[in-house]
């Protein structure tokens, strides 16, 4: 059971995508409701960093600084998916994008308070 992240690809700077992150398999996604789910990000030779999060209700949402008032989380419980609008992109968003789930109560930004990785998309900025 994992989480499929997909919508990457090559945009120029200043443009915008949109990531999806689905559940599949057994029964995560009749549960999907019942998780936070968190946006993450690797580029090259970087650390796994936070970039958004999002509530079970998707009322709750929280950002990293570097993308605040760019980026936009949302999720649609009926179809197992959380989305990603991303805004304004600088080449410093160039990375590999993961989604993950969370069962802690608030949405934390470390890597270890979440699971169910998928195998990520990559984003690509050209400046």
């Amino acid at each position: 059971v994992q989480l499929q992240a997909s919508g990457g690809g090559l945009v120029q700077a200043g443009g915008s995508l949109r990531l999806s992150c689905t559940a599949s398999g057994g029964t995560f996604g009749d549960t999907f409701g019942t998780y936070l789910i968190g946006w993450f990000r690797q580029g090259p030779g970087k650390e796994r960093e936070f970039v958004a999060g999002i509530g079970r209700g998707g009322s709750i949402t929280r950002y990293s600084d570097s993308v605040k008032g760019r980026f936009t989380i949302s999720r649609d419980n009926a179809k197992s998916t959380v989305f990603l609008q991303m805004n304004s992109l600088k080449s410093e968003d160039t990375a590999l994008y993961y989604c993950a789930a969370g069962t802690t109560a608030f949405i934390r930004t470390n890597p270890t308070d979440y699971h169910d990785w998928g195998q990520g998309t990559q984003v690509t900025v050209s400046s």
